[in-house]
């Protein structure tokens, strides 16, 4: 948070697009150590962030009765806002949408974020910032290309010729619906979760 907010000396948006994911395992294999990580990198980290985030934009705005606020204290001195004082963005996964075999630590770490996005929302509108919650669907980051994956690719082309569009989704096809998001014409959406597939939910 340092880091970033030297930068340009103020932090208005933040997306949390970290990810641990593949090879955890179905719960006959679960282990405990499994689980730890996963929460760690794709839920934990992006809690903490945002907490980090949300303390910096109280510690800017009195409470009403103008003493530091204590864990726990509602801060409503600056409301109503005329408009969000800053926008986070959390990304989650298709858990939702359908069975995700083989990857029950990944799932479980997404759902907690897509599970709490409303509490959370609701808690950081005390002080004017914007949560909202992405499922990118499958987009291919490298780990779908042949050149740079660890993983077993051969049931791809058959699989694609499925879907919509007869591709997985690249990195600017979120990044669009986030960077919307994080504008003045997104400013009436808080505490939803959004999904840009292509129409693999549909499948």
């Amino acid at each position: 948070m340092d880091a970033a907010t030297a930068l340009t000396g103020r932090l208005d948006i933040l997306v949390c697009n970290q990810a641990m994911s593949g090879g955890d395992g179905s719960i006959f294999d679960l282990t405990a150590d499994a689980l730890d990580a996963h929460w760690q990198t794709n839920a934990r980290a992006t809690l903490l962030l945002t907490g980090a985030l949300a303390r910096r934009r109280r510690a800017e705005q009195q409470t009403t009765s103008g003493k530091p606020a204590r864990p726990g204290d509602r801060n409503t001195g600056g409301q109503p806002f005329a408009a969000p004082t800053g926008r986070v963005i959390w990304m989650t996964s298709g858990q939702a949408d359908g069975p995700m075999r083989g990857e029950v630590a990944y799932a479980t770490s997404k759902a907690a974020l897509a599970g709490v996005t409303r509490t959370v929302a609701a808690e950081l509108l005390e002080v004017g910032l914007v949560l909202n919650t992405v499922n990118p669907g499958p987009v291919d980051t490298g780990y779908l290309d042949p050149a740079t994956t660890d993983r077993d690719l051969s049931w791809i082309p058959e699989y694609l010729q499925k879907t919509p569009f007869g591709r997985f989704g690249r990195p600017e096809d979120p990044a669009q619906l986030i960077a919307w998001l994080c504008t003045d014409a997104a400013s009436w959406i808080v505490g939803q979760t959004l999904t840009s597939d292509g129409g693999f939910s549909l499948l």
